[in-house]
This record gives C-alpha cells, sequence and structure tokens, in this order.
C-alpha cells in the first residue's frame, strides 16, 4: 500500500450556528462558539488516515497553543507530522464559519502560518515514488503547490489535485493530476482558464459525482440527517486518496469518497470529534 502525503493547510475553525446566513449589510446573532480543527490539507489527512492510509502531513502552524494543540491532535491520530513546521511570529492559520439549520455553511479563512509554505515543503515530496499519493488543495501559496505537483508527477507518484478554493493554476500543473477533484462552480471556472484536466472528478453534493464522463449518484443520506457540510468534500478527497494509494480502480475509490462525503455531513464541522 502507497502513502498519502497531503500537503495543504491546517486552521483553526471559529463556529457558530445562525438560524440562516446574513444579506449584505445585516447584523444576525449566533448561537454557541466552537473551537474546531480545520483547515482543508489536515481535514484531508484526517480523512486518508481514517480511511486506512499511512499519511504524511507537510504543512506549517504558528508558534502558538492552537499550532501545538493541533500537531498533537494529528499525531495522537496516526498520521506522521515531522514535517509539520512551526513558524516563528506567525499565528495558526484560522477561519471563521457560520453553519444555517440547513447544514450550509459560509466562511472566511485567515491563512496565518499556511501562508509560510516555502522550498521546505516542496522538499518533503521527494521522499515519495511510484504507488504514493500526492493530495494538495489550495490554501497554501500556488508556488508551492505548483511545484510539489510538478517534483512528485517527476518521481512517479500519483497526483490528487483539489481546486479548493479555485485559483487558477499553470496549464501543465493541472494536466499532471490524476484527477483534478472540482466542485461544479470550479469546473466551470477552470474549462473558462483554458487549462485541461488529463483525468476530471467533479462533485455535485447530494447528486454524487462524475469522473471523466461517468457520472455515479450519492451515497443517500437519511431525511434531518444532514448535521454540517463543512469539510464534506475534504472527508472525499481524503477517502478517495486513500483508495488510490491502495491499489483500489476508479470505481472503487469513488465508491469509498461518495461514502466518506456522506459520513461527514452527519457530524458537526470539518472533522469527526473536531474539539481542539
Amino acid at each position: 500500500m502507497g502513502r498519502v502525503v497531503v500537503l495543504g493547510s491546517l486552521n483553526v475553525d471559529l463556529v457558530t450556528r445562525v438560524e440562516r446566513h446574513p444579506r449584505p449589510g445585516e447584523t444576525l446573532l449566533g448561537e454557541g462558539l466552537d473551537r474546531l480543527a480545520g483547515g482543508k490539507g489536515a481535514n484531508q489527512a484526517v480523512a486518508a488516515a481514517a480511511a486506512g492510509a499511512h499519511v504524511h502531513m507537510v504543512g506549517c502552524v504558528g508558534n502558538d497553543a492552537g499550532g501545538t494543540a493541533y500537531v498533537e491532535r494529528l499525531s495522537r491520530r496516526g498520521i506522521d507530522v515531522s514535517r509539520v513546521r512551526e513558524v516563528e511570529g506567525q499565528a495558526t492559520g484560522h477561519a471563521l464559519i457560520a453553519v444555517d439549520d440547513a447544514g450550509e455553511n459560509s466562511i472566511i479563512v485567515i491563512p496565518g502560518a499556511n501562508g509560510a509554505l516555502d522550498d521546505t515543503e516542496v522538499a518533503a515530496v521527494d521522499e515519495l515514488g511510484p504507488g504514493d499519493v500526492l493530495l494538495v488543495q489550495l490554501e497554501v501559496p500556488l508556488p508551492v503547490v505548483c511545484a510539489a505537483v510538478r517534483r512528485a508527477a517527476h518521481v512517479g507518484a500519483r497526483v490528487v489535485l483539489n481546486t479548493a478554493p479555485y485559483a487558477a493554476l499553470p496549464a501543465d500543473v493541472v494536466a499532471l493530476a490524476d484527477p483534478v477533484v472540482a466542485n461544479e462552480y470550479e469546473m466551470v471556472a477552470l474549462a473558462e482558464s483554458g487549462a485541461v484536466a488529463g483525468s476530471l472528478l467533479v462533485t455535485f453534493g447530494a447528486n454524487g459525482a462524475s469522473w471523466d464522463g461517468e457520472t455515479v449518484p450519492a451515497h443517500q443520506v437519511g431525511p434531518g440527517a444532514v448535521r454540517d457540510t463543512t469539510g464534506a468534500g475534504d472527508a472525499f478527497c481524503g477517502a478517495l486518496a486513500a483508495a488510490l494509494a491502495s491499489g483500489a480502480d476508479r470505481a472503487t475509490a469513488l465508491d469509498r469518497a461518495l461514502a466518506a462525503g456522506a459520513a461527514a455531513v452527519q457530524h458537526e464541522g470539518a472533522q469527526p470529534d473536531p474539539q481542539l
């Protein structure tokens, strides 16, 4: 079984619940304030580990209590954190999240130490080889993502590129991923950019997913079971990468990813038991 190396963000999520999301200029009252583990990179690393993969997390945290607690949390979950760097003078990344009564969320990300990733993190990719998977997202500096993708492909590792939050990437980087994972809005933006994915997996939430035109329905979630959609896409990506690293074929990997996404919406927060 290959390894999954996740290069990406680690955030402390500050989450409140609202009846509905505010209109521009409107103030609403939130209910409660939870301090939870988040960040697309770490969310995906936790999901990949839960799916049985041997996971290495590559990223940065600040020299603060939140960063220390987060690294310890990942280590307790069996994730190799030797490549998570503590950055002096930087705060750990944060996200401000409001979740409405329907379980839909709005998120503002404050990158903090996630913006400090550099060649130190890219160098971790050199440890990869055939059979391994590099999983990346776009909450960290894009030059780092691009360099990591190119180096991973050069050493024969498989690259899974999640285009969230969306940003335009060089055409060669997009072409190296197998697959590019995008939601329906990111898919449109990707098409408009002119970059062509060699393999494209589009997620449609409750309507399932399509991998290079082969559409598969979502796993069903019972009435009233949706509690929080935060992190569902990350659970999908993490489980997908774990399945691919295990040697699963496309159909099996996609089914496992859809199952993980469906399970993720049935618990609070972006990760299971997410309290920090």
